[in-house]
């Protein structure tokens, strides 16, 4: 099932990935299509830990996000996702209301821990014959399933034995990958092999917000590598196994503005995109670390765990790029007046996310503000998307995520009414058709999220949900935003967002 062809405007010189340092609220560009393309996928996206529950059904095992939830101090109100939203005997239902929105995609994560209990061996086979039965409900309702084979749930006998900051983990995703793709690539054409790898290796590994929790930036840089090198691995596993399949992996990369024009800030913004964008594009697309990024790490690391033949395995040919974006990073060379750690890595702390790039700092971009606390910015995203373009012509464009979190409640009559999500989402999909507008190969676009769901460190205290979840009932609400987002897929066209 491959992507539809969607013919973009020439591009112009290439630029670095995250693009132009500009705070403008206007986006530039010429005016754009009054519709997106047709065959682009309208999707919302889920992760396995975040929804399913189920945690000792059908002989799952823990992940190290079951560890990281009951070691006391780590999430929101000690929170865990053992019972999430129930989508693990709910998929159904949820299916029925994807279909009820016009949804023509839904991107999900398969559960390692779930599919492969030990993290070696077989598979285990209720687990594998979950996914076939989500999979098969979403193309009996004409939804195309995007699996994710990896966000964030690495089993923790895996972490036991060394994580990801160990050769051996790559090795081991690449064995799941083919066990994944060997049972389900008869179905299931759209695959993506890591979801933000930044966050694994520099959220896990380096700062310590994220599982398994460890504070130690070599291993956040050796982590990175072996995330690499697991996505090359996979990459050409399932090549071998789905020779249809159209092969992808997500990832987080940072808009970044610098603080102020001065060289030093400008300098900022170099080590925060070689440690925060670089570190996984110059490998994956280029065959290559960047060298300044070797510069900046030099006193932590010699960078040894790369072998020979290491960069030549991580570059495999991809079919689409993920971009997930969701607010703009401002830096500046001195934490002076800088923001303080907080759970996306963004700010100073004791424990750094940014080896190489520690004494930066990070600073509130202006405007509007989310629950989360992040500035509503969809320049962000047209800077991502047409540098990326720009430097990549060739390689087609999906938005895996993007949403935002406000302070949802139920009416008296029952309803849901989010405007500000609704405000969030048009400006965003407004950014994405006008970077296609400016040459960018886009081929769809996914809402974070489809539900109100367990939001990592934050417990069950932030909602992303197109869909209201009351998380004591498990009662499903669609949200206004919903609605408005279901008439844009449906139509192709951009509706505004207030009216009918």
């Amino acid at each position: 099932m491959p992507l539809p062809p969607v013919t973009p405007s020439s591009p112009s010189t290439p630029a670095s990935p995250s693009g132009p340092a500009t705070p403008s609220t206007a986006l530039p560009g010429a005016t754009p299509p009054p519709r997106f393309p047709a065959g682009f996928l309208w999707g919302a996206a889920t992760s396995a830990y975040q929804v399913e529950g189920a945690a000792a059904e059908g002989g799952r095992t823990a992940s190290i996000w079951d560890t990281f939830c009951d070691t006391p101090g780590k999430v929101f109100g000690g929170h865990t996702g053992t019972v999430a939203v129930d989508h693990y005997h709910r998929f159904r239902e949820d299916v029925r209301l994807m279909a009820e929105l016009g949804l023509t995609a839904y991107r999900f994560s398969v559960s390692w821990p779930r599919v492969q209990p030990t993290g070696r061996g077989p598979a285990a086979r209720q687990g594998l014959d979950f996914y076939r039965r989500l999979t098969d409900e979403l193309l009996t309702a004409g939804i195309t399933p995007v699996a994710t084979l990896y966000h964030w749930d690495l089993p923790q006998e895996l972490e036991s034995a060394g994580g990801w900051p160990e050769r051996t983990t790559a090795e081991r995703f690449a064995d799941y990958a083919a066990l994944v793709g060997e049972a389900l690539g008869d179905r299931l054409h759209h695959w993506t092999t890591l979801n933000e790898p930044w966050c694994s290796a520099f959220l896990g590994y380096g700062s310590g917000v994220h599982a398994p929790g460890r504070t130690d930036p070599v291993a956040a840089l050796r982590a990175a590598h072996h995330l690499n090198l697991g996505h090359g691995l996979a990459v050409t596993a399932l090549r071998g196994l789905v020779p249809a399949a159209q092969l992808s992996v997500s990832l987080n990369l940072h808009a970044l503005r610098p603080l102020s024009p001065s060289a030093a800030d400008r300098d900022a913004v170099r080590r925060i995109d070689a440690v925060g964008n670089r570190v996984f594009l110059g490998p994956m697309l280029e065959g290559a670390y960047p060298e300044d990024l070797l510069a900046d790490t030099a006193h932590l690391t010699d960078w040894a765990f790369v072998r020979a033949g290491d960069p030549k395995e991580i570059q495999q040919p991809l079919d689409w790029l993920g971009v997930n974006y969701y607010t703009p990073t401002v830096v500046s060379a001195t934490a002076e007046g800088a923001v303080p750690a907080r759970e996306d890595g963004h700010g100073g702390g004791t424990d750094s996310p940014w080896p190489g790039a520690d004494r930066v700092g990070f600073h509130p971009a202006p405007g509007e503000r989310t629950a989360m606390g992040w500035a509503v910015d969809p320049t962000g995203l047209h800077q991502l998307l047409t540098g990326l373009a720009r430097r990549h012509p060739d390689l087609p464009l999906m938005v895996t995520e993007n949403g935002a979190s406000y302070e949802d409640e139920v009416g008296e009559d029952g309803t849901v009414d989010d405007p500000e999500r609704t405000a969030y989402l048009h400006a965003h999909l407004a950014a994405v058709r006008r970077a296609a507008a400016d040459g960018a190969d886009l081929r769809g676009y996914f809402a974070w999220s489809l539900l109100d769901n367990f939001e990592w460190a934050y417990g069950y205290a932030k909602r992303f949900g197109l869909v209201h979840v009351d998380f004591a009932t498990q009662a499903r609400t669609p949200k206004s935003s919903a609605r408005w987002y279901a008439r844009v897929a449906r139509t192709g066209e951009l509706r505004p967002p207030v009216g009918p």
